[in-house]
């Protein structure tokens, strides 16, 4: 099935790339939520991705497995280039005059969701971690795929994958330090991890 619909999507069969769409969107979004931390990024990488794998259809190779992996290592480039872009505008507005501040009622409202400070300090951890540690985690730790898979997508060997993962897991483990909740949750590496699982971004 995956190799004709390869052959298909490499032939340019518009509804072939419908079905892609239809199976791996949901894996894209929460691979690109869980690089950028924020839903309306995620929602742009979707669609770059899926345009830019529209434009590669080509390079794609007729025979293979599943093709999530080729998906995903579209994703994560997509997500670099539009970090860097993020970054070139933050530096513009930086030197635009200063606007009258404004309210901002968001930490308001976060605060009413029970695990927001466990998320937070998750998310604080991860800011710490190299960028090529965190798209490892991603794409072993949430998106599921092996060591294999993932090197396809990122395009480095197996051995990079396996030590990049470790180096990650170790520094997690080192750097979240977890608030006391209401649940006593501790900060191993399970919940390291945890607040942001397949299906669950």
């Amino acid at each position: 099935m995956d190799t004709n619909l390869r052959r298909r999507i490499r032939a340019g069969d518009h509804d072939a790339f419908g079905e892609l769409f239809d199976s791996y969107a949901r894996s894209v979004y929460n691979h690109a939520f869980r690089l950028t931390g924020e839903w309306a990024v995620a929602e742009d990488v979707v669609s770059l991705t899926f345009l830019d794998a529209w434009r590669l259809r080509a390079k794609l190779d007729e025979d293979g497995g599943s093709l999530r992996p080729w998906l995903l290592g579209i994703a994560t480039n997509v997500t670099r280039n539009t970090r860097r872009a993020a970054r070139r505008h933050a530096a513009a507005v930086a030197r635009l005059p200063r606007a009258e501040a404004v309210a901002d009622f968001a930490d308001e409202v976060a605060g009413r969701v029970d695990d927001a400070a466990l998320l937070d300090v998750v998310r604080t951890a991860l800011t710490r971690l190299r960028r090529p540690e965190r798209e490892v985690l991603a794409l072993c730790v949430w998106s599921g795929l092996d060591y294999r898979a993932a090197a396809e997508a990122l395009g480095v060997p197996v051995g990079t994958v396996r030590s990049r993962l470790s180096r990650a897991r170790t520094k997690l483990a080192k750097y979240v330090e977890l608030p006391q909740t209401r649940g006593q949750v501790r900060g191993d590496r399970g919940t390291a991890v945890g607040p942001l699982k397949e299906g669950n971004p």
